[in-house]
């Protein structure tokens, strides 16, 4: 188990709780908890552990399982831990979600901590190179009011330019903010009704970078809207199907490449996963290109849609190192 990169994330704080009851757990209600407070593939990650004992945490007696801990499980805040939230304070994203009062106290309580890393040391070989202007005072101020509408359900104006060109001036309610890795670019998935309020309302998807200006407002929106049974309704029917062989830590790899999705993953045979993914028009690049970079122990079972993509792709692509490698005449 590693120390640094799951301490105090979703797998500790599961196994925390685990261990901290007193009683004796079947797999049965482990599994159920692991499905509340995990990811849909906890179980592939932690059960097969307990089970096998590789993780030696409980007792077993019979088809019960005794957490060995005697105490309150304790999690101080290690010096790895403290040199790794000064190195994201050293990101300028972070300022998107602290204000600078909260920014100066906790540089001010790390200031004699060194960052794990600084920002010049990364290198980004798969990522645009137009990402969003995160220290821009009017981005950074469109932000935190698109947060703010979100957290208090209240529509914001909002003044946009579109890929078409076109000015949008209208009124949404912040739902969801997102973050894309592959375009460096925050997007918000915002509620959006008719003119005069009385339409449904309709899922839109915004580039942040693209807002000239957010405006609160002093609507409440008090309508009960399911945002994942909308978000999911816009998904195809078909999810993207792929298998994973678990050579070289590829199902670790493949569960962190593809976090921002929804998936369900099961395990097919020993070293053998298929994982399904769900996803809408506006995800099928990114994904497409997310799924060309992973490596040979993913292969693409379907559905036919993303299938026809990638073939494409993968000729266009062959036909342009052609082009690049042909000797042109002087």
């Amino acid at each position: 188990m590693e120390l640094f990169s799951e301490i105090y994330s979703c797998y500790y704080q599961v196994l925390r709780h685990l261990l901290s009851g007193s009683d004796a757990v079947t797999l049965r209600s482990m599994r159920a908890q692991i499905c509340r407070e995990g990811f849909a593939e906890s179980l592939l990650a932690i059960i097969p552990r307990l089970e096998d004992g590789s993780w030696n945490l409980f007792d077993r007696d019979g088809e019960l399982y005794v957490s060995k801990l005697s105490s309150p499980l304790i999690t101080p805040v290690s010096a790895l831990e403290k040199s790794y939230l000064k190195a994201l304070l050293t990101d300028p994203r972070i300022g998107l979600f602290l204000d600078p009062g909260q920014l100066e106290t906790l540089c001010g309580m790390l200031a004699a901590v060194p960052p794990l890393w600084n920002p010049e040391q990364l290198y980004y070989y798969d990522r645009f190179a137009d990402g969003d202007p995160y220290t821009d005072a009017a981005y950074r101020r469109n932000f935190r009011t698109l947060l703010q509408g979100q957290k208090e359900s209240r529509y914001v104006e909002i003044d946009y330019n579109s890929p078409a060109g076109n000015r949008v001036h209208h009124y949404y309610v912040p739902a969801r903010l997102e973050y894309s890795i592959k375009n460096d670019k925050f997007r918000l998935l915002a509620l959006k009704g008719s003119e005069n309020g009385r339409g449904r309302m309709r899922l839109e998807i915004l580039n942040v970078a693209r807002m000239h200006s957010v405006r609160l407002t002093d609507r409440i929106f008090s309508a009960c809207a399911d945002l994942n049974a909308m978000i999911q309704n816009s998904y195809y029917k078909e999810p993207l199907r792929i298998q994973i062989k678990d050579k070289r830590n590829a199902l670790e790899r493949a569960m962190l490449h593809f976090a921002n999705y929804q998936k369900n993953t099961t395990r097919i045979d020993e070293d053998t996963y298929e994982c399904l993914i769900y996803y809408n028009q506006s995800m099928e690049t990114e994904l497409l290109i997310e799924v060309m970079s992973f490596g040979p122990m993913l292969t693409v079972i379907g559905n036919d849609r993303f299938l026809s993509l990638l073939k494409a792709r993968l000729k266009r692509q062959m036909h342009l190192a052609d082009f690049t490698d042909t000797p042109r005449s002087p």
